[in-house]
């Protein structure tokens, strides 16, 4: 996206984020969960924010129906929409990571590239892309929200799965196979990494 905005500089302060990570005792990172509608990402990010919240992590939750009644309530459905709703999100976790906090996001963002423009605001090892996976049939089964149906009914325009693309990620840091995996187990899996990469102690 091209800057419009002219003459700005970044405004450093005094505190920085190492400063606000050794206060929180935990490394500021992006958590972004990507896959299909209905494969799990918002009902394991809840409970991987409570688990995290339980042991003293600042930590946040960027849902993508909940971000678009607000900051991307302007935004539709379409692939240059899509984009941008992605790129503003990769903006606000950046935020997020940088005041020390561990940002999870769950979202579809079924581009790969904009994936991958998000994971470069951020130095390596502080992106950490989870594919939360589950068949298409599955997805369909679950479908809490009538979507697919509707979709399929074509009654909902460029939905993913169905009448647009998502493009898998080719080398995430997690894959999660929400059809195989409790909620319980996809969130201790997401745990343990976070211990071995030394982002919780």
């Amino acid at each position: 996206m091209n800057q419009k905005s002219t003459n700005v500089v970044w405004h450093d302060t005094e505190i920085t984020k190492l400063d606000r990570e050794e206060r929180n005792g935990h490394r500021g990172v992006v958590i972004w969960m990507t896959g299909l509608s209905g494969s799990g990402k918002s009902t394991v990010a809840t409970k991987l924010q409570k688990e995290l919240f339980d042991r003293g992590c600042q930590v946040y939750i960027l849902d993508g129906d909940n971000i678009r009644h607000g900051l991307n309530s302007d935004l539709g459905f379409s692939p240059a929409d899509r984009e941008e709703n992605i790129r503003r999100i990769g903006e606000v976790a950046k935020l997020f990571a940088d005041a020390g906090m561990i940002a999870i996001t769950a979202f579809i963002s079924p581009y790969r590239q904009d994936r991958d423009l998000n994971r470069a605001l951020l130095k390596k090892g502080e992106f950490i892309e989870i594919f939360v996976k589950a068949p298409l049939r599955i997805c369909e089964e679950r479908d809490p929200k009538g979507l697919y149906q509707k979709a399929r009914a074509g009654n909902i325009p460029e939905f993913t799965g169905i009448s647009a693309p998502y493009e898998e990620p080719l080398e995430p840091e997690l894959v999660i196979e929400t059809d195989k995996l409790s909620v319980e187990e996809s969130t201790q899996t997401i745990i343990d990494y976070l211990y071995k990469k030394e982002v919780i102690q």
